[in-house]
């Protein structure tokens, strides 16, 4: 990447093409090509949701604007490519009009940075605080390579990066207290929140294209942007009242975000890069990062987030709030609210995202195939001590049935929550196995948040099998029931098949005294427990979570004694 880190014209973004090649590719070839690029190569799985939303979906949406009807989102998403007309509005868009707002170490207005930003100790801190993976003060990952005594590096595209992913996802620790910051106090400033997306479980669709991916990610609003609306590089248009020239003009504030591209592009903290010469050319050394604006609250046109309704919430709450994925659990466990399509109004619940939900409408108006292959991808960030270290990563990709997104009473929807749910019950049916054998061996219950219990191993056995499942469903018609009914009973099947394999295990472990077994009271009751009325009750259970495959199990003993 060249010296002066433009963003729009150097390599520094990684496509992959259709053909599986990966190039080079800076900002406008990106957008101008990208029905030519399947996806981007990016470091870590939590940078796509940052790229869509701090670079590529603004860039688009305010040089082209927001498709506002269906039939003006079907005819952008069917073509599969950007006009020439739009490809030249991109190109003026990343040229004359804004272009040299994305030089990333220009002296006025570095991109995404605050020029001339001074901590009030005078101080500069290792660039390692930009990379969540890097120990850096009091973040210290397990497995990290580097100490925050070793200098790190960034070379011009990766520090871009990294800087997009602090606006998103930074910690909760405390920042540097910068030179007019009102809340500063002896050179630091607490009480930061974490970066807007790590307060949510982001949830991107994803297509066969960048192309579209960047259509299924668009919202269709009838009335367009906000007035005023303005992604961050283009604050010094913003109509009087509605915020500053720039970000570094602007008082440390907290404030809801005025509109679609403001939230996408908010800058949650300030920050400075300091780059040196080495032999490889221009690095990024040291940062500052200070606190930055404060959202109100969640906005209600965020895009990228399934939602918690409570019917009732508490007073100052809101009914909504964001739902966060739950860290050990792949994506497909979380079926139930990524297939929430209606408000539960009347009570609380889950609600799926706002693009998953528009998605679903443009299948009923089949504007969208019944067979297209669309992807979700889901990111987020466990935080620890007070949201102030980075504990887990979490990131899945998921093919989804369009068809499951319509109706709540959709069949194939119900179909797939009906497979989740067996796999949950399951899993618990073992754990309640293990913990049988535990006390007619004379011990006791596995306590709730310790040990590794069956049920974590036999959930992972079944990934790739709830995984071929919904890339199979993906393309059947919606009155093939009997390929459906073939479908679930498959799936039981082989849920049968990975428990009883861990059930086994459990068997085997299983000391000889749990043959024999102990009785419990427990006041008035006795409870009796043996290794052989455990593995009983577990095989009783099964039976009625896995009907289909319980029924298919007595057909066929019993055709085998007829012969």
């Amino acid at each position: 990447m060249a010296d002066e880190g433009d963003l729009v014209n150097d390599g520094w973004l990684g496509a992959v093409g259709r053909d599986g090649a990966q190039r080079p590719v800076g900002l406008l070839l990106t957008l101008s090509e990208a029905d030519t690029i399947r996806r981007l190569e990016l470091p870590v799985h939590t940078m796509l949701p940052v790229v869509l939303r701090q670079l590529l979906l603004p860039v688009v949406i305010d040089a082209l604007g927001l498709p506002r009807t269906r039939q003006e989102w079907s005819e952008r998403f069917h073509r599969g490519h950007f006009t020439s007309d739009e490809r030249e509005r991109l190109a003026h868009y990343l040229g004359p009009r804004y272009g040299d707002r994305f030089r990333l170490f220009d002296a006025e207005r570095p991109f995404a940075q605050v020029a001339g930003l001074e901590a009030l100790s005078g101080e500069t801190k290792t660039a390692a605080q930009l990379v969540p993976s890097v120990a850096s003060g009091n973040n210290v990952p397990l497995f990290s390579t580097l100490s925050e005594a070793d200098e790190l590096l960034l070379a011009p595209g990766d520090a871009a990066l990294w800087l997009l992913h602090t606006h998103c996802w930074d910690t909760a620790s405390i920042k540097t207290g910068a030179v007019g910051d009102p809340q500063a106090n002896k050179g630091k400033t607490t009480g930061n929140p974490t970066g807007p997306l790590g307060q949510m479980g982001v949830v991107v669709p994803t297509g066969q294209t960048l192309y579209e991916t960047l259509l299924l990610n668009t919202p269709i609003w009838p009335d367009g942007l906000e007035p005023g609306d303005r992604p961050q590089w283009a604050w010094d248009e913003r109509p009087a009242g509605l915020g500053c020239k720039s970000p570094s003009e602007v008082a440390w504030s907290q404030r809801p975000v005025t509109g679609l591209l403001d939230l996408l592009t908010f800058q949650a903290r300030r920050i400075r890069l300091i780059t040196c010469e080495t032999e490889q050319g221009l690095r990024v050394h040291r940062a500052i990062v200070s606190a930055g604006d404060r959202l109100t609250q969640t906005s209600e046109v965020e895009p990228h987030t399934a939602w918690q309704y409570t019917a009732k919430p508490k007073k100052g709450q809101s009914h909504r709030r964001p739902r966060r994925h739950a860290s050990g659990r792949a994506a497909w466990q979380g079926l139930g609210t990524l297939l929430a399509m209606a408000l539960p109004e009347q009570s609380d619940g889950p609600y799926t995202s706002l693009l998953l939900r528009q998605i679903g409408d443009l299948q009923v108006g089949r504007v969208l195939s019944e067979q297209y292959p669309l992807g979700v991808e889901t990111s987020g960030l466990e935080y620890g001590t007070q949201s102030a270290v980075v504990e887990n990563a979490i990131g899945d990709e998921l093919p989804l049935p369009v068809m499951a997104l319509l109706a709540q009473d959709d069949w194939l929807r119900v179909a797939l929550l009906e497979c989740v749910a067996q796999a949950d019950q399951v899993a618990r049916a073992l754990d309640g196995l293990n913990n049988d054998l535990r006390r007619a061996a004379g011990g006791d219950p596995l306590p709730r948040d310790k040990g590794s219990r069956p049920s974590m191993q036999f959930l992972h056995t079944l990934d790739g099998t709830m995984r071929r499942l919904l890339t199979g469903l993906r393309t059947v018609d919606a009155d093939d029931e009997e390929l459906l009914e073939r479908a679930q009973l498959a799936w039981e099947q082989s849920v049968q098949i990975n428990a009883d394999r861990e059930a086994n295990l459990l068997l085997a472990a299983a000391p000889p005294r749990a043959v024999v077994g102990r009785t419990v009271r427990n006041g008035d009751k006795e409870f009796v427990y043996r290794s052989g009325k455990a593995i009983g009750i577990y095989r009783t259970r099964l039976a009625d979570i896995l009907p289909r495959a319980a029924e298919e199990h007595r057909a066929k003993r019993e055709e085998t004694a007829a012969v």
